[in-house]
């Protein structure tokens, strides 16, 4: 993979050959009121590096031709200027905005988040350091639309409209993470929020840039491990945390340097703590036990009713003990930028009500705790290369070429009682070749899009086959300027290959072709635990879409993006056969049919997930008073979702239907596909009070339905919430209110989640030490110790949100 990316930097040398004679163009930067404006972001159009102005507002970045700078700052609009090599010198002012306005480098055309046709949040700064979690699951789920799968504090990924695992693509550096948190809600991802210069979150289908995979969203993390801009001297950051709740330490350092145009990068998060205290909550009743009372005697029934309900503040096994760091090096020139950087993780964390039977998980974690001794654990190793390779050409109409290649290592063990379990791995090879050009009025990108994704799973929880998953894919996005109207056209041809290796399945298929129909003397369960049969699909996912954005007004606009993208199903949809501890349950795929006690694969009407997706945005960022309002409706043929059949498996008597039931028997869930709708809205709205304070009102509603009037399961509580920020000179607080309503709609075998609100507070206290600013932190969580329960978690009686937490913490810059 690194040749090819040593064969495209020396193709791309060939091409710029020619001479470039740089000239050197000076400018201010300013705000409305004349006032110098520091640390705004200069980026010469086509070209990956950028210059920030210093203190007086001042910048110097050098042009080989005529081109655009675009001039960037947060919570300020964009705004761009034609330059050209005479010109020499240039004064910009700034509009302030009231929404945060941020470049989205996931939107491939350096739009900011105000500028896209399809909604976008971004964290990025203080404010995503301080929101930091362990997962990205807990540090997102407080945006408007965003909310977390919850599988303990250390296993959550983000839930984007009620999809996710995979229908929402995490990326780092628009790059795939490739971990295995797509497979099952108990395995964490493996991207830190304290390594990260900023998340972005996009909402609705991103399958243009992305891929099939990327349906219901993306979350992109972004950081400097290969950095993009000149660093002329040593410089960095370092903060530590405590969180009281769960005794975490959290510790993370970055250094960057650079001379001559070559950079070097390294940072690290090492991160340890116990399990998690919750206010008091009812332990759930063992399901078989109260069948077992309800069938039995007397004396046994008067045992049931002589039960007292076990109480507990602490939820078991949540423990983490992780440990990353990122090293990174660029050469970064007029015309040529080029990197490489490695990545390492290194995690232990404990997984919550994960249970085997004959297996004691009443372990308790405390610090200095041996993990070793814990019931079940995850043990997670992933190395990441990352290459980079970006030549700014500047002819009449190609402006850029740019390669990223990715390459990652990963392995997930589940150790349980000191011993491995089951192993998960995936080996996968990325690349992204792009060439971002200007024909006549049209600015666009095309792109050659290329993964190959080998996953394996071993042991007795691997209830999915190893899987060979190739993607091919071209693509193309172009927008115009009308006037105030700006038109945006996309569409995606991918070409997707997924093979699997088969076993016992097929002589199971063999051997009971002409057994009776009921024969329940057999042991099933032999035979059909990881029965797996090999199979290869292949399958041409099209994605198109159109949308716009109007300026109707000074600071205000619509945006309308209509989309139609498809998507494969991935190997647990489509092959899955066997039991998934973490969640109790059996699952079967799409390809499998069950008939009375035998079990049939015949894949042939699988069909494609087709989501037809509808975004309107209003969106106010001018003045005190400012706001975005999403509207989204999203009509998808063939969704792919897990229906409860009649059948239940248990370890000795294998599949049966379930009119009796055996100790350790677990129910069996079954993918189908059918027609489904979601539609809601989202909204977040800013008023300025005064120069020092702050209101802000966020929420989110959303719908989503089965063709025949059925609740899909596990769609997250709507939200409502009020947010209060005051500054006074170096001191900043912040006030929140977060209210999740109750969720009665639900599937017709879930129950009903209460609702539950959180107050959180946080204070910034700024100043200056020994030369370097420092940063000095306390945020206080859950302030009224509220008992809540997140009805998209599939553990959510086991493991409700933490109880109160007070987090200190200090961060310094130099």
């Amino acid at each position: 993979m690194f040749k090819q990316s040593l064969i495209a930097s020396a193709l791309i040398s060939i091409i710029g050959a020619a001479p470039a004679y740089a000239a050197q163009l000076t400018g201010k930067v300013v705000d409305a009121n004349n006032q110098p404006l520091s640390n705004a972001t200069i980026h010469l159009h086509g070209k990956s590096k950028s210059v920030k102005s210093d203190k007086f507002g001042q910048f110097t970045i050098e042009l080989d031709a005529d081109s655009q700078l675009h001039i960037s700052k947060p919570n300020y609009l964009d705004h761009r200027i034609n330059v050209t090599e005479e010109q020499g010198f240039v004064r910009v002012e700034l509009t302030p905005t009231s929404v945060e306005s941020i470049v989205v480098y996931s939107s491939a055309l350096h739009k900011n988040s105000m500028e896209m046709t399809s909604p976008v949040s971004v964290l990025s700064g203080d404010e995503l350091k301080n929101r930091a979690k362990p997962t990205l699951g807990e540090t997102l789920k407080g945006q408007p639309g965003i909310n977390a799968s919850y599988f303990g504090p250390v296993s959550s990924s983000p839930i984007i409209r009620g999809l996710d695992g995979p229908r929402v693509k995490i990326t780092q550096n628009g790059l795939d993470s490739s971990d295995a948190s797509r497979v099952g809600p108990d395995h964490a991802n493996t991207n830190d929020s304290l390594a990260a210069q900023q998340i972005e979150v996009l909402r609705g289908p991103a399958t243009l840039l992305y891929g099939s995979g990327a349906i219901g969203g993306v979350v992109n993390v972004v950081d400097n491990r290969i950095p993009t801009d000149v660093i002329e001297s040593l410089q960095g950051a370092a903060d530590y945390s405590h969180d009281t709740n769960s005794n975490t330490n959290t510790y993370a350092v970055l250094l960057e340097s650079g001379f001559d145009g070559f950079n070097f990068h390294f940072d690290g998060v090492k991160r340890k703590g116990g399990d998690y205290e919750t206010p008091n909550f009812a332990l759930p009743h063992d399901e078989h036990e109260e069948h077992e009372h309800e069938h039995e005697g007397e004396d046994h029934a008067h045992e049931a009713e002589e039960h007292e309900t076990e109480y507990t503040n602490r939820v078991d096994n949540t423990f983490i003990d992780s440990e990353q760091f990122n090293l990174g090096t660029s050469y970064v020139g007029d015309h040529l930028t080029v990197g490489f950087s490695y990545g390492r993780v290194d995690t232990d964390y404990g997984i919550p009500a994960h249970s085997h039977i004959g297996h004691d998980h009443n372990h308790e974690h405390e610090e200095g705790h041996d993990h070793e001794e814990e019931s079940v654990f995850a043990r997670v190793k992933q190395d990441r290369w990352q290459g980079l390779v970006n030549y700014a050409v500047h002819s009449d109409w190609l402006e850029s070429v740019g390669l990223r290649v990715g390459y990652t290592d990963y392995e997930h063990a589940e150790i349980e009682d000191g011993n491995i379990g089951t192993v998960f791995e995936n080996d996968t090879t990325e690349l992204r070749l792009t060439a971002e050009h200007r024909l006549g009025e049209w600015h666009g990108t095309v792109g050659y899009h290329f993964s190959d994704s080998d996953y394996a799973a071993n042991g007795e929880e691997a209830f999915t086959p190893s899987t060979n998953t190739k993607t091919h894919a071209l693509y193309i996005l172009e927008e115009r300027r009308f006037g105030d109207f700006t038109l945006e056209l996309g569409a995606r041809v991918e070409d997707y290959q997924l093979s699997s290796k088969g076993n016992q399945l097929e002589a199971y298929e063999e051997d009971h072709e002409h057994e009776g129909e009921h024969d329940h003397d057999h042991d099933h369960g032999g035979n059909l635990d990881n029965g797996f049969i090999s199979y290869d699909l292949e399958m041409t996912n099209l994605s198109l879409s159109i949308g716009g954005v109007y300026d109707f007004a000074d600071g205000q606009n619509v945006a309308v993006s209509l989309s139609r993208s498809e998507r494969a199903p991935l190997t647990a949809e489509l092959l899955s056969n066997g039991i998934h501890i973490a969640t109790s349950t059996y699952e079967l795929g799409l390809g499998y049919e069950l008939e009375g006690d035998h079990l049939h694969f015949e894949p042939q009407d699988v069909e494609q997930e087709t989501s037809n997706n509808l975004d309107i945005s209003f969106r106010k960022f001018s003045g005190d008073f400012g706001y975005t309002v999403n509207f989204f409706y999203n009509d998808i043929e063939n969704f792919y979702y897990q229906a409860l059949t009649d059948y239940i498996y248990s370890p000795e008597h294998g599949l049966e239907v379930a009119d009796h039931a055996h100790e350790g028997a677990v129910p069996v869930f079954k993918f189908e596909s059918s027609d489904a709708k979601l539609y809601g809205l989202e909204f977040d709205a800013h008023y300025k009070l005064s120069n020092f304070a702050r209101v802000k009102v966020f929420g989110d509603s959303l719908t989503a339905k089965l063709d025949n009037d059925e609740y899909l399961p596990r769609i997250p509580s709507n939200k409502l919430g009020l947010d209060y920020e005051h500054s006074y000179e170096n001191l900043t607080a912040n006030f929140t209110v977060t209210h999740y309503f109750k969720q009665d709609n639900i599937a017709s075998y879930e129950s009903e989640t209460k609702g539950y609100t959180l107050v959180d507070m946080s204070f910034n206290y700024d100043f200056e030490f020994m030369g370097s600013d420092m940063v000095g932190y306390v945020n206080l969580d859950n302030l009224t110790d509220e008992l809540g329960f997140v009805h998209s978690s599939f553990i959510k009686e086991q493991a409700p949100l933490p109880g109160r937490n007070i987090k200190l913490g200090i961060r310094g810059y130099f």
